[in-house]
């Protein structure tokens, strides 16, 4: 379940190990990130991509991996964090707003660096991923290996979900420009997140 979930329940005491911060521009600049990457088609870097949410690195890197059929090996240190005094689990498992973790053939580091410098949008080298299918974090700072772990251990053998699916054309009509209002459509325009300026946020 998601931090945010079981926060507020009433006891101020439990509530501390939850903080939710938004950060609305550096949203903005993982989606331009993002759209930039996809719109790229077959050059796009990202091979798969997982958003962070309840459960941290620790559920979103080993899901990452596993739907590439492969297993992980990550560096705890590599992983950057603005208190220098969390410790191994709150690195790990530590639910964070405005993050995403990608996989990325080492090929394409480069073009992929070229674009998060453009957009100001910081991005970490954690890991790779092995033939091997098992979870492994290795802490430099204590020599260690909080987590080594089998995929199968980890995830179960879950059977694989199977849905069938209709699609159908819509059509909506021819384009007549008389029946739309300008400066509604305007105002329309000008508020999505990539046009005009949105240094106000």
């Amino acid at each position: 379940a998601a931090s945010s979930i079981t926060s507020g329940a009433g006891n101020e005491d439990l509530d501390f190990a939850s903080v939710q911060r938004d950060n609305a521009e550096m949203e903005r600049r993982c989606q331009e990130v993002i759209d930039q990457c996809w719109q790229l088609g077959v050059a796009n870097p990202i091979t798969f991509i997982h958003d962070v949410g309840a459960g941290g690195l620790s559920n979103a890197l080993p899901e990452l991996v596993k739907d590439g059929g492969r297993g992980g090996v990550f560096e705890l240190r590599d992983i950057p964090i603005a208190e220098s005094q969390l410790s191994p689990l709150e690195i790990w498992c530590n639910e964070a707003q405005e993050r995403y973790v990608l996989a990325i053939n080492s090929a394409n580091i480069e073009g992929f660096d070229a674009i998060c410098r453009r957009e100001r949008c910081p991005y970490a080298l954690v890991g790779q991923t092995t033939e091997e299918k098992c979870i492994r974090l290795h802490d430099r700072h204590f020599n260690n290996n909080p987590i080594d772990l089998p995929m199968d251990l980890l995830f179960g053998k879950t059977p694989k979900m199977h849905r069938k699916v209709k699609s159908g054309q819509v059509f909506a009509g021819e384009f007549e420009a008389t029946r739309i209002n300008f400066e509604e459509a305007v105002k329309r325009v000008l508020s999505l997140p990539t046009v005009a300026s949105k240094n106000f946020l």
